[in-house]
């Protein structure tokens, strides 16, 4: 485990706020490959990208299985750390989960507040639980996996942007995470420049943002605090926009 745990100590160390780590995310060995040919210094996954490469939709629809099988082959692609995101877990024990992810050579995670059974949100104080029975897992197994924890109170926003309950409850989660042992904590979807100021100074701790259009530039985000920049399905989405291009232009 000396190696995981040097990759765990690494991927901690560049969650700097105000020096954001920006991460492409790949979904398979090519395209973990072009991000560490590219100089990017960790590897991180998109859980929608690779069920979608291998014929699942998201949403934990991909057997938990298959995806540590993707990401063990991304990861032996690459000599970096890399970072899996494995939803809310699929099901696994804290133990097993983090035997997963550390058996398929990856040294953090994205674990989300959805609770894909039926759709809502879990209880913050259970999933705080939850957080805290990975950490515990993690220094068992001697690797100080670097845990983030997503916040999901934002994917039911209106064009008018989050509402004043929404941001109190998504600061308020990320706190209890925080707490319970997450190194950093992740407001998916959450895109306004003063409310992710905000949010930053609230919960304390590092912060990862997804890189959108209609989000602050990654400039921005490293002057509002922000310690991560996520692309998300940002990757894929341009490979498949070059695909289809070039598939029209061969029609």
């Amino acid at each position: 485990m000396t190696g995981l745990a040097a990759h765990a100590k690494t991927l901690r160390e560049l969650h700097r706020p105000g020096d954001p780590l920006l991460l492409p995310n790949a979904w398979d060995a090519a395209t973990a490959r072009l991000v560490a040919e590219a100089g990017f210094p960790v590897v991180a996954t998109t859980s929608h990208s690779i069920s979608q490469s291998l014929g699942f939709a998201d949403g934990e629809q991909t057997p938990a299985v298959q995806m540590l099988a993707a990401v063990r082959r991304i990861a032996r692609a690459v000599d970096l750390p890399v970072t899996a995101d494995l939803e809310s877990g699929y099901g696994l024990a804290a133990d097993e989960l983090v035997a997963g992810l550390l058996e398929a050579g990856a040294v953090g995670l994205n674990f989300e507040d959805t609770d894909h059974g039926n759709g809502g949100l879990r209880d913050p104080a259970a999933q705080a639980v939850r957080i805290a029975g990975i950490r515990e897992a993690a220094e068992a197994a001697g690797v100080p996996v670097v845990i983030n924890a997503r916040v999901d109170v934002f994917h039911d926003t209106t064009e008018d942007g989050p509402t004043r309950e929404q941001f109190t409850d998504g600061v308020e989660r990320a706190k209890r995470y925080r707490d319970a042992g997450a190194d950093c904590v992740y407001p998916i979807l959450l895109a306004d420049r003063a409310m992710i100021g905000e949010f930053v100074t609230a919960v304390d701790c590092p912060v990862n943002v997804t890189l959108r259009a209609i989000a602050p530039p990654p400039a921005e985000l490293a002057e509002l605090g922000v310690a991560r920049i996520s692309l998300a399905t940002g990757l894929m989405r341009a490979a498949q926009e070059a695909v289809r291009a070039r598939l029209a232009e061969l029609r």
